[in-house]
This record gives structure tokens, C-alpha cells and sequence, in this order.
């Protein structure tokens, strides 16, 4: 059997059986769960398991396999185990109750009491697709959710592109007030600058919920429930409408790596087990995140899993997922104190073989359900055929993330003076990436942004941005500081392999960075916010970074111009000069921080060329050195096609060939 992943790396040669034993387990329990059917009708459980309202009144079931006893409890019972709540126990760990229709009513509250051997305790249900906290007692409980009118999805989602631009989101903080925002406020304030933008999807973080705020929603409590804290179920399907009529898609954050560690919040001892979801012992335990580790090798741990995709795709019409912490689930030791520096990292006794059939079936359900969905990896380990097709031997993903480049950024802008750059370097870590996979490159994300950490633009400027982003009060720093962003928003965008992401603010070099309300900040919102005015004020720098990112944006989108081959055309180390180009677009860097050139000449192809996005334009803060009204024409010079251009200090600009001229 010949192998696509294979043939397309050499290097992958000598690890050719794994790679077919990998795609045989997968299959083999596809198999075992479907039994001949799709992974869509295996993947019900929530129409199954949890509340559901009947013809003729209420449904609840469960599975606690080491339950010995169940009861509702809620309103409806004073909080009491009362016999008439009490569940049937049936086979498998099942239990039921079947209620009448005058029991139960939208917005009680309710959870379970489980007995087990030895102990008891209350739980909220793992299918709850509701959960609320109350404002007094900080008790969450499950919420009965049928509403009389319940919202209708009016708008299908916009058609699947050949490349993404992804605005990351955060509901909560994205306000300028002091608080937690809302899934209406995101509709009507925020997916309006989106649009304006020019990004064409956006990415949702915190939507499954979770208990700590703080936690910015990686540890998840209850699987199918939208955070509360947040708004209702039938809000954030607005929500998601109304970025499908602006031809905007929606993805979710999907957190299916680890789970939080509280009991009656979470799932963790469920039915009073250590094992239900999770392993027993030290190895369901992930020490770094202080959270709990699913078995995936549990048919019902899939199940649950499976379901929690289809659910959000089917009840909230989102349009695919990004998988956080992939490269945790893949390996045993979850990828911590390991460098992956040889092909055998990837390929040895160190992999969760059961993580990594159960991501490859997520994969395999996600696009059965909805062809056009797309995925997306948090993997930084790099391995091999993690956004490679299924039948190709990969694990299904449509894109990966280009975790180094931030740590890159990072690297550079903290160890190197910028005279000291090698721009040769600078373009192979931009563009060392598997030609058979879709990257999403990014020189920022939330995780950059959070206290004990610096932004790219704080990096740059640091304390100067509290007193110099004045355009009639701007010092060397900050000056540096709004050349440089542009410049490294523009060639870590435009090398990028079919993806592009941003989280919100880093558009325009929010200041400061991302600190949620605990008890070490005295419960403060005050760094839990977007600060939006920054970006419509003319009289700061951040009005002019905020219009240069909605012009490179725009320009890559609607000249698709991601999904063009890149040719390096110039890449003098001495004169920190990068040239390359992307189809008829020209990419021109000047990095050096002193020297600007006069006549730069470098080999293209034979045409006339226009300057159509500059960063020393005074529209963008510039100098306005560059006259973008020349039409620039190659020379032939010694049988060669030679253009020469004028490149200030600390400037980059796109030409496009025109054709006609």
C-alpha cells in the first residue's frame, strides 16, 4: 500500500510501518464503533444521554457505571433525594427517570445526587447543555433550556476559501468596560470590525463552559453547555448568524485535551470512579495544567467526545474547530521536556496511540457532517501528517499552527538589536514549513498577550508607549516600535501558507497585556478588556497601525494571494534587504535601521510594477519618502530583468505587476 505522506517526505521512509499502523487502528475502530455505519450515527449520544423533552413530558438518562444509586434533585424536589426522582438503573451503567411534562419548566435548575461505594456527592450533568452560576453562592447548577421561542438559524454559513484569515476572540473581554461582555455586544459592536477588517473567520475561545474565569476557557467543566457568563444558547446562535450574513465563518475553540479536576462542576470521578473518563492514577493526571487526562481508549470516552463535535456543529451551525492542546494528547509525556529534533521523537513509545486514532476520527466525523468545516491544530511539536489528509496517511487536520514563529518573534526582538537581523534567517523560519500540509502562520496570539508575558508591540516600545504614541509626540522608540510592528505584520502575514491569524487588539498593538480578575489583581477587569477608542483616535499611533493591518488583510484576501508560490528574489544579509515574490506581487523589506537605498536592483520577471500597499505611506504613519505613483518598469541589464527601487529605512511595500501597462 502506497502511502502519499510517505512518498512526499523520504525521511518518513523508515517509519513507514507506524505510519500504516496508525491508519489500520483508526480504521479498525471506526469498525468496532460504527459497525458498518457512519461516525455520524455513532456520534448521538447527546440525543440520547441528558434531558430531552418527549410527547408526553421529560426524559433523563445517564451512564454511571460505578453508581449504585441516582437521583434528580432541584427545585422540583427542595434539593431532596425523593423516591419519586429517583433513576432506574438499567443495563451498562445506564440510568433513566422519565417525568411528566408538569415537572419540569424553562430556566429550573437541577443536578444529580450519585451514591457509589463508600461515598456521595452531587453532579452536574454531563450532557447540560446549559449550566448557570448562581450571583450569591457561586453554586453552578444545570438549567432546564427549552425556551417557548426558541431562535431559528436563519443564515447557512459562506462558502469554504482556498485560505483563511482567522480573528481571534475572546466574548468576556472584549469590551472596553471594566466587565464581562456579551455574546449580544460581540454581535453589535465587534463582528462590524471584523467585517471591516477584511478577516473571514473568526475564532471563539471560553465557549464550552468553565468554572475560573481566569483560565481564559481551557479548563472545561461542562462538555456541551455554552458559558453562561457569557449569555443564553439562543444568543450566541445569533451571534453566529449574523457573522454568517456578513460572510464572516465561526470556529470554536475545542477543548478535548484535558478537562478540569473539580467534581461537581466537572466530570472528573463522575460516577464516583478515578476511570470513567479519565486514566486511574498518575497517568490521568496532567501535572502541568493541574487538570484531568481522558482515556481515549474507552468506546464510550469516543462517544462522548465524538458527540460533543457534532453537537456544536449541529445545534450552533459552527463551521469547524481549533483543537487546543494537540501536541498534549499526542505523546504520553504530553510533549514537555522534549525538543523534537530527529524524525524518531515522533515515532516511538512515547505517542498515545489511542489520542491519535481518536483525533483522526474527529477529523474523518467533523467533514462527514460538514464537508466544508475547517480544523485546526494547536500542535507544536511538528508532527508529521498532523494537517494531512486521512487517505494520505495523515490525521485529517485542515491546518496547523505555526506555534514557533511567535516564539521566534519573541526570541528575536528580546536577545538581537534589530542592526543585527539576518533577514535570510527571518525568511526561513517564516517560510520552513511542510509543503504538504496548510499552515497558519501568526506572530502573536492570546498566549503572547497574557500577564508575565509582552505583546510585540510592548516588547518593542515598552513604558514609551505610556507617553510617546502621540503622533505630534512620538521619540525614537516609539517610532521604531510602529515601523517594526508593520513590517513584521506584513512578512509573517504574507509568507504564510494558506492562514493568517490575529487575536483581537493585535491589530493596532494593544498596549499592555491580559490579566483576568483574581485575587492577586484584587478581582480587577481593568487588563480583561479591549481598549477599541485607541484605534478610532488620529491623534494616536494606534489609528494608523489599526488601517495598515485592514489594508494588508484585504490585500492578501482578495488577491488570494496566500495560496501563491513563494520565490525569494533577494536576501542580502549585509544590507538586511528581503525581496520575494508571490505571483505577480512583490514583497520588499528594508530591516537595516540605518541605511536607506537608492536604485536597490534585483532579477524578476520582465513588466511594469506599482506600489500598492506601503507602510511609509503618511496614511499608515510613514514618512512619505516612497512616490507610489511611479510606474516601475524592469531593465534588461546583461540579459537579465532588473527592477531598481528606492527602499527607506524600515519600510516595506507590495508591488503588483500590471498587465496592460
Amino acid at each position: 500500500m502506497k502511502i502519499s505522506l510517505i512518498n512526499n517526505d523520504p525521511y518518513l521512509k523508515p517509519f513507514e510501518d507506524t505510519v500504516l499502523y496508525r491508519l489500520n487502528q483508526f480504521k479498525k475502530k471506526v469498525n468496532e464503533l460504527t459497525k458498518g455505519k457512519s461516525l455520524s450515527e455513532f456520534a448521538n449520544a447527546h440525543h440520547y444521554f441528558g434531558l430531552h423533552k418527549t410527547k408526553s413530558g421529560w426524559v433523563y438518562r445517564d451512564c454511571l457505571p460505578n453508581a449504585q444509586e441516582v437521583w434528580l434533585i432541584g427545585d422540583f424536589s427542595e434539593w431532596k433525594q425523593i423516591d419519586n426522582f429517583k433513576l432506574k438503573k438499567e443495563a451498562n451503567g445506564n440510568f433513566s427517570i422519565a417525568l411528566k411534562s408538569t415537572v419540569l419548566k424553562h430556566g429550573d435548575l437541577y443536578r444529580l445526587f450519585v451514591k457509589w461505594e463508600g461515598g456521595s456527592g452531587d453532579r452536574i450533568p454531563a450532557y447540560a447543555k446549559r449550566v448557570v452560576q448562581d450571583d450569591q453562592t457561586k453554586i453552578f447548577n444545570a438549567q432546564v433550556w427549552f425556551p417557548a421561542k426558541a431562535y431559528k438559524l436563519k443564515h447557512s454559513s459562506p462558502e469554504e476559501k482556498d485560505s483563511v484569515f482567522i480573528y481571534e476572540a475572546h466574548i468576556g473581554m472584549a469590551s472596553e468596560e471594566g466587565k464581562v461582555a456579551t455574546f449580544n455586544e460581540f454581535k453589535e459592536n465587534i463582528i462590524p470590525k471584523i467585517h471591516s477588517l477584511g478577516y473571514d473567520t473568526i475564532q471563539l475561545m471560553a465557549i464550552q463552559e468553565h468554572p475560573y474565569y481566569g483560565s481564559f476557557g481551557y479548563h472545561v467543566s461542562n462538555f456541551f453547555a455554552v458559558s453562561s457568563r457569557f449569555g443564553t444558547p439562543d444568543e450566541l446562535k445569533e451571534l453566529i448568524d449574523e457573522a454568517h450574513k456578513n460572510g464572516i465563518r465561526v470556529i470554536m475553540d475545542i477543548v478535548h485535551s484535558h478537562a478540569v479536576k473539580n467534581e461537581i462542576e466537572g466530570i472528573s470521578k463522575y460516577d464516583g470512579s478515578d476511570y470513567q473518563f479519565f486514566h486511574a492514577g498518575g497517568r490521568g493526571q496532567h501535572s502541568a495544567w493541574d487538570s484531568r487526562c481522558f482515556d481515549y481508549g474507552k468506546n464510550d470516552v469516543l462517544h462522548f467526545l465524538l458527540s460533543n463535535c457534532k453537537f456544536w456543529i449541529e445545534e450552533y451551525n459552527f463551521d469547524g474547530f481549533r483543537f487546543d492542546g494537540v501536541t498534549s494528547m499526542l505523546y504520553l509525556n504530553h510533549g514537555l521536556g522534549t525538543d523534537f529534533t530527529s524524525y524518531n521523537d515522533y515515532f516511538n513509545d512515547n505517542q498515545d496511540e489511542d489520542a491519535l486514532a481518536y483525533l483522526t476520527m474527529a477529523n474523518k466525523l467533523i467533514h462527514e457532517i460538514k464537508p466544508d468545516a475547517i480544523t485546526v491544530a494547536e500542535e507544536m511539536s511538528g508532527m508529521p501528517g498532523i494537517a494531512s489528509p486521512i487517505a494520505d496517511g495523515g490525521f485529517g487536520f485542515d491546518y496547523r499552527l505555526a506555534m514557533g514563529i511567535p516564539d521566534f518573534w519573541i526570541k528575536t526582538i528580546k536577545e538581537q538589536k534589530d542592526e543585527n537581523w539576518h533577514i535570510g534567517n527571518i525568511f526561513y523560519r517564516l517560510t520552513d514549513k511542510r509543503k504538504d500540509e496548510k499552515t497558519i502562520n501568526y506572530s502573536e496570539s492570546h498566549d503572547q498577550a497574557l500577564v508575565g508575558d509582552k505583546t510585540i508591540i510592548f516588547r518593542l516600545a515598552d513604558a514609551d508607549m505610556y507617553y510617546f504614541m502621540q503622533i505630534n509626540n512620538m521619540n525614537m522608540i516609539t517610532e521604531r516600535a510602529v515601523a517594526l510592528h508593520k513590517m513584521i505584520q506584513l512578512i509573517t502575514s504574507a509568507t504564510a501558507q494558506s492562514g493568517y491569524l490575529n487575536f483581537m487588539g493585535n491589530e493596532f498593538g494593544h498596549p499592555e497585556w491580559i490579566d483576568f480578575p483574581r485575587e492577586g489583581n484584587n478581582w480587577s477587569y481593568h487588563y480583561a478588556r479591549r481598549q477599541w477608542s485607541l484605534a478610532q483616535n488620529k491623534d494616536l499611533a494606534y489609528f494608523y497601525l489599526n488601517s495598515f493591518n485592514t489594508e494588508l488583510i484585504h490585500l492578501l484576501k482578495c488577491k488570494n494571494i496566500l495560496n501563491s508560490e513563494i520565490n525569494l528574489l533577494s536576501d542580502k544579509a549585509y544590507d538586511q534587504v528581503l525581496i520575494f515574490s508571490r505571483g505577480d506581487y512583490i514583497f520588499v523589506f528594508n530591516f537595516n535601521p540605518f541605511m536607506s537605498f537608492k536604485d536597490y536592483g534585483f532579477k524578476t520577471e520582465e513588466g511594469n510594477y506599482k506600489i500598492i500597499l506601503n507602510s511609509d505611506d503618511e496614511t499608515f504613519l510613514g514618512q512619505g519618502r516612497i512616490n507610489t505613483e511611479i510606474l516601475y518598469q524592469t531593465s534588461d541589464t546583461e540579459g537579465q530583468n532588473i527592477l531598481k527601487l528606492y527602499i527607506p529605512v524600515r519600510t516595506c511595500f507590495v508591488l503588483e505587476k500590471r498587465k496592460g501597462d
